[in-house]
């Protein structure tokens, strides 16, 4: 097809108050023009965008946060005779593609802003009748087969036949900031997609476990940051790494075995809220689905952020592992999560699985957390 712009449309952000929609706005445009090469032009809740590589941009356009749909489109001008004109050609386009035929059912549709002398209902019996001068196939305003859309906007006339679904939520970086603890795991890569998709600009933390853990741990970090960032354009993910592996040895040495996972999990949430304070983050992410694993009951939830002040949000809460499965795939997380990386051998045989706010209290003291929490983060590393 002859198009020359892309359409994109945006859902929520029109909800917004004028001054905060045109910020989103704003930052939408610069997030779609970090992604790929192109001129953007915005105007009444529509964004234009001129690409200079036309695939490459509606390809790369459904990984732009914001964008609710778009559509490859064709401009014209807005009079009977340019519309004619360039609807006909835009018809024998499809046609020439075994998109439309005499047999296939089609609609028109016409969205109309501005002053014009005539209606939406009247330009679109106008163009089904320039689509029936090419084509003698049926009109079904009910149940089409296919829909071509006039949309007329003050001297200007945009014809297209797709809308596209993008991904939706909220123009990156638009949010604030958050820390999200990221392993190598399935979980919290998808945590991270879906606070991105609500706006939030993130920082990547990684809590490298050797010599319980191997350095493939560490590469699949990476990795998983480098197919998250296919996202992130524009505001992309900063990453810091610790090595937890003396603060693991101290909770296995000083406190009841069984308890390691429950001390891990709270070092990491306090590692994190030091972090985010001096990165004027305003909230702890994690990958935590109830009762998914040891450290995920109910109890042990409430248990490991126990003396933690900043929000941790957990956006996977509800879901189970088939949902965020799905969802791991469909953002490409899933085949490098899967890679085994060894595992964390500082895992007991038999974790806690109800643990009580007193004990762990005392299993903190047991062995200083607020001390070995302190070493560990004053060793914390950015890592590009």
């Amino acid at each position: 097809m002859n198009y020359d712009l892309i359409i994109a449309r945006y859902g929520e952000i029109g909800l917004k108050s004028p001054k905060i929609r045109s910020r989103f706005e704003r930052k939408l445009v610069k997030n779609i023009q970090a992604t790929f090469e192109c001129e953007v032009d915005r105007n009444q809740g529509r964004i234009y965008i001129h690409p200079e590589d036309f695939d490459d941009g509606i390809e790369k356009l459904n990984r732009v946060f914001g964008v609710v749909s778009y559509s490859p489109a064709t401009s014209t001008k807005t009079t009977y005779e340019d519309i004619d004109k360039t609807l006909g050609e835009y018809v024998e386009e499809l046609m020439a593609e075994d998109i439309l035929d005499e047999n296939t059912k089609f609609a028109i549709k016409c969205r109309r802003v501005g002053t014009h002398d005539f209606t939406s209902q009247e330009m679109a019996a106008h163009c089904g009748g320039v689509v029936r001068n090419k084509v003698l196939a049926p009109v079904d305003l009910t149940n089409p087969d296919l829909t071509i859309f006039v949309e007329v906007r003050e001297d200007d006339t945009f014809i297209f036949h797709e809308k596209i679904k993008g991904p939706g939520g909220l123009p990156l970086g638009t949010q604030g900031k958050v820390v999200v603890l990221l392993s190598s795991g399935i979980d919290s890569p998808v945590a991270a997609y879906l606070m991105m998709k609500r706006g939030c600009e993130v920082v990547a933390l990684h809590c490298n476990n050797d010599p319980f853990s191997g350095p493939k741990v560490t590469e699949n970090f990476n990795a998983l940051v480098n197919q998250l960032n296919i996202y992130a354009k524009g505001t992309p993910i900063k990453k810091r790494v610790i090595d937890y592996g003396e603060y693991l040895t101290v909770a296995k040495q000083k406190a009841p075995e069984k308890m390691t996972c429950v001390l891990c999990k709270s070092g990491m949430y306090k590692i994190a809220e030091k972090l985010a304070v001096k990165l004027g983050a305003d909230a702890i992410v994690d990958g935590s689905s109830v009762g998914q694993v040891a450290s995920q009951t109910l109890s042990n939830i409430l248990a490991t952020r126990y003396g933690v002040d900043m929000p941790i949000l957990s956006p996977l809460i509800g879901l189970d592992k088939e949902e965020i499965t799905e969802i791991a795939k469909k953002i490409g997380t899933f085949e490098i999560s899967k890679i085994d990386d060894g595992g964390c051998s500082a895992v007991p045989r038999y974790p806690e699985t109800r643990a009580d706010l007193d004990r762990v209290k005392h299993a903190c003291e047991d062995m200083n957390q607020d001390e070995e929490v302190q070493k560990a983060f004053e060793n914390i590393r950015k890592l590009y």
